[in-house]
């Protein structure tokens, strides 16, 4: 399954549960603490890692969308 990876900002927290999950994807940004998709990552992924992290999530801040 290929999925369109999101991350809303308005409803991440810097828990940094989706870096311990998937860290090729995610990474949090120095700036703001907050969840990115790590840059040169395509936006679209083929990963069980995408969706431990979208469910370990605490914020619910992760969207995939299926392809």
């Amino acid at each position: 399954m290929t999925y369109r990876i999101e991350v809303d900002a308005d409803l991440c927290s810097g828990y940094g549960n989706c870096v311990v999950a998937a860290p090729d994807v995610f990474d949090l940004d120095p700036g703001t603490n907050l969840a990115i998709v790590k840059p040169g990552r395509p936006l679209l992924a083929d990963d069980a890692a995408l969706r431990e992290a979208e469910a370990d999530c605490p914020a619910r801040a992760i969207r995939l969308t299926r392809r």
